[in-house]
């Protein structure tokens, strides 16, 4: 697992790509897939230690399907669906932890959110997911749970931009290179969490859970430097 961290160059994240999730943040709806980056530095690997909220932080969960790139590409035809899947080496599921109150303030202000995304301990994942186990990746389903209240449930089929238009649209742009994390956006129940609450996140496929796609992991507060505090 130490050997996807370090071989992962980028998290490219897709926003917005559930409907009822653009709803609940009160969010407008893209007309082309937007993504923006986490840095490698904020994956927890299973086992790790726990998810660390800074002070001052209004911490927030969101799970999704994540792609581990398999080979290059540039410039993909949104067309190429098998193009796009080929290039997929295997499956996590993650958690995209947000500083939503960091966001929220960065977004009022036109201000870049990359903090409120890429603390350390920001993307906790589970182990690698052979691409077998997930055979159609737009019929999966993912589920998070805060103690024992389940908070998100919800199908990767009702993804508003699937995988090969994501993937096109990111590779226009930016090269996506073998190891590279793609992060496919998250479904409605977002939502908040304190020290001390344990997040339980698993995917299905057919109905049944894959094993290794279970993420439990633990909320604590952090020490250090950082206190959000008005931009």
């Amino acid at each position: 697992m130490a050997s996807i961290r370090a071989n992962c160059r980028k998290i490219m994240c897709i926003g917005r790509n559930y409907a009822d999730h653009i709803t609940e943040l009160n969010s407008a709806t893209p007309k082309q897939p937007f993504f923006f980056l986490k840095p490698a530095s904020s994956i927890l690997i299973p086992g790790a230690g726990p998810v660390l909220r800074p002070k001052g932080v209004s911490l927030h969960y969101e799970v999704e399907l994540g792609l581990i790139m398999g080979k290059t590409i540039r410039d993909l035809d949104p067309n190429d669906e098998q193009g796009a899947l080929d290039a997929i080496h295997s499956y996590i599921l993650a958690i995209d932890m947000t500083a939503r109150n960091v966001q929220d303030e960065a977004k009022k202000k036109g201000l870049p959110w990359s903090i409120a995304k890429g603390f350390d301990t920001f993307c906790p994942i589970s182990q690698e997911i052979a691409k077998s186990r997930i055979p159609n990746p737009h019929d999966a389903f993912l589920r998070l749970k805060v103690g024992d209240v389940e908070r998100q449930a919800d199908s990767t089929s009702l993804m508003l931009h699937r995988i090969p238009k994501q993937l096109a649209q990111i590779s226009r742009v930016m090269t996506l290179e073998k190891g590279d994390i793609v992060l496919t956006g998250t479904p409605k129940g977002v939502g908040q969490v304190q020290a001390g609450d344990i997040m339980r996140a698993s995917i299905e496929v057919g109905g049944k859970e894959i094993e290794e796609g279970r993420i439990e992991v633990e909320v604590q507060d952090r020490e250090g430097r950082y206190e959000f505090k008005e931009t």
